[in-house]
């Protein structure tokens, strides 16, 4: 592996960790990720896939979420109009659809790819409500956050040369005026 390889492997499993400690997500929750390795490699969105470069970045996130007990999905790419790859384990628990297809890497994406290839038991699903979320190099995560996303920032601010951008959800605000919320930061 070159030097800029390990970099990037080392940006991503740093990003991770700093979302995930800043999201204080609990053991079985759902964190998303949303990849571009072209954007990571400095080309624009979907314009030079990478399989390796992808096999760097999955590597570096899935360690860190492996470490915190969450569950890892990853997000396709619009060809397979943004589906998710995640353990069956993690689908069956929160009740998901599965749905056929295997990502491949210039039909759902270089990182989804490499999810499948590296989950013990993948499966793709449509939709998902996460508990907080990475977004790397543009790619719309948003959808499959829960209802009230916060923006998170952290100090590692690009992976490679794809711009990143994070997010935690919190429960909504119910009540108005006269009701009385949890102070725990939610």
């Amino acid at each position: 592996m070159t030097e800029e390889m390990t970099i990037i492997g080392e940006e991503a499993y740093r990003a991770a960790k700093e979302l995930l400690e800043a999201a204080r997500l609990e053991p079985g929750e759902l964190f998303v990720v949303g990849c571009s390795t072209s954007e990571v490699a400095g080309a624009g969105i979907g314009s030079f896939s990478s399989p390796e470069l992808a096999e760097v970045v999955f590597g570096g996130i899935y360690q860190a979420t492996e470490e915190a007990g969450v569950y890892l999905a990853a997000q396709c790419c619009e060809h397979l109009n943004r589906a998710l790859v995640l353990e069956k384990e993690a689908a069956v628990k929160y009740g998901y659809e599965i749905v056929n297809v295997v990502p491949q890497p210039k039909a759902g994406g270089s990182f989804a790819t490499a999810a499948y290839k590296a989950f013990e038991n993948p499966v793709a699903v449509e939709h998902i409500r996460a508990h907080a979320g990475l977004d790397i190099g543009d790619t719309l995560i948003g959808m499959h956050l829960k209802d009230v996303a916060v923006p998170v920032r952290i100090r590692t601010v690009a992976i490679g040369d794809a711009h990143v951008v994070c997010a935690r959800t919190r429960p909504k605000y119910i009540g108005g005026s006269r009701a009385a919320y949890d102070g725990e930061g939610l």
